[in-house]
């Protein structure tokens, strides 16, 4: 997935980098019919995702 940084803030032994994503994504996401119908999501909603993972690796091009 292809990204720009946007900010870089430095701490003393942690940095956090903001990315935009430059390239058009699509994401799946598996929910419960109870959680979809609870958010009462439908086509063309807009939503934040929160993407959980252990890492996200930037590797410069």
């Amino acid at each position: 997935m292809k990204a720009k940084v946007k900010s870089v803030k430095k701490g003393d032994i942690m940095a956090m980098v903001k990315f935009e994503v430059t390239d058009p994504a699509e994401m799946v996401s598996v929910l419960t019919t109870e959680s979809v119908e609870a958010m009462e999501l439908k086509p063309d909603d807009n939503v934040q995702l929160i993407i959980k993972a252990i890492h996200v690796l930037p590797v410069k091009e």
